[in-house]
């Protein structure tokens, strides 16, 4: 952690249950801390990471040399309160960000919240649409060295180590498994396709909380009455450490919700070479380029996600040049680099305008 009078940004995370938004803290303040003097505060991060604690934020200097303040990003309500309160009863000189993903309506709370931010980040164009004051949109970005393409034999082996076909087109729908996600819009898009493509196979891979296992098992049981639980495998939820080898042996990545806030999950794929049919939910027309990287489904119908994966899963050099161009996609502006210096941006705005 660099020296407490030398801190530029303090990255709060209230929230000791891991989630999305530790998630994007977890993938982001490696990179940032490597380019900015960065602290974070609360539990629930990687031992190593830079953390204040409490005690370390009372004994904080007001400000830094020469009177100048410090950027407070935070990501959840508690942490814009905690802001506040380091701003108005400890007497900290901070400058205040927000990164909002939500997409609905906000809470009278949030709304006075956001009010009283220095600088606004929403995660997509539709995200921003829900604020009441200008912000900076900074969708999220991935880790493109971890999430590549397989090379040569690789798919094949890696399809082999993992007990899956090793030839064939594979089709994948990662995730929870929960109507909310459209796991069943998938089940039955495939159900459509399986019994014309013998060479084909497909993964439902997630897991389903206690809530959602009755849903699941209608599931297993409609593939069954298909005669199909051979060719529409249902897999259990892996690490994250393990997911990157899971998209290498795709040929196509199905992302079927209903609803979605943003979803890294068509970024991953693409990341690995594999085109993406989505719904159009969530950010998702933001990063699936339609007709190039993929395509566009309304979400809930499940006919016109057979067609689409139909369209790409029969004409191979079709497949292969959306899959190529969706590695470009992802390289040209879907970096986990990409988003941490957007990031450092806005804090450098905020700090070098109070010089």
């Amino acid at each position: 952690m660099p020296p407490a009078a030398e801190i530029e940004v303090i990255v709060p995370n209230f929230k000791r249950r891991l989630s999305g938004v530790t998630a994007t803290i977890v993938r982001l303040v490696p990179i940032q801390a490597g380019r900015v003097p960065l602290a974070t505060l609360g539990p629930g991060l990687p031992q190593g990471f830079p953390n204040l604690g409490l005690g370390g934020l009372l004994r904080l200097p007001r400000c830094r040399p020469g009177g100048l303040p410090r950027v407070w990003h935070a990501r959840r309500n508690t942490e814009m309160i905690g802001g506040l309160l380091a701003r108005h009863i400890l007497r900290k000189r901070l400058k205040l960000v927000f990164t909002s993903a939500s997409q609905r309506k906000h809470t009278w709370l949030t709304r006075s919240l956001i009010r009283r931010m220095d600088a606004v980040i929403a995660t997509s164009g539709r995200t921003a649409e829900y604020l009441e004051r200008p912000a900076t949109v900074i969708l999220h970005g991935i880790d493109t060295t971890r999430f590549r393409p397989a090379e040569g034999e690789e798919r094949r082996a890696l399809r082999q180590s993992l007990g899956l076909p090793p030839d064939g087109l594979l089709v994948g729908c990662y995730g929870r498994i929960r109507a909310q996600k459209g796991t069943d819009v998938f089940v039955d898009a495939m159900l459509r396709l399986l019994p014309e493509r013998p060479g084909m196979a497909a993964l439902v891979m997630g897991r389903a909380t206690a809530k959602h296992e009755a849903f699941l098992e209608e599931l297993r049981a409609k593939v069954a009455a298909a005669g199909l639980s051979n060719r529409l495998l249902f897999l259990p939820e892996v690490p994250v450490d393990a997911m990157a080898e899971r998209y290498r042996v795709l040929d196509l990545f199905v992302a079927p919700q209903r609803w979605e806030g943003f979803g890294l999950t068509p970024l991953e794929a693409m990341s690995c070479g594999v085109p993406v049919v989505a719904t159009t939910v969530g950010a998702f027309p933001e990063l699936v380029a339609d007709g190039r990287t993929g395509a566009l489904v309304p979400p809930g119908d499940a006919a016109a996600m057979a067609e689409a994966c139909a369209q790409l899963l029969d004409d191979p050099a079709g497949l292969a040049e959306a899959a190529r161009q969706a590695r470009d996609h992802v390289l040209g502006g879907f970096r986990i680099e990409d988003e941490a210096e957007a990031i450092i941006r806005v804090y450098r705005s905020l700090l070098d305008g109070a010089r």
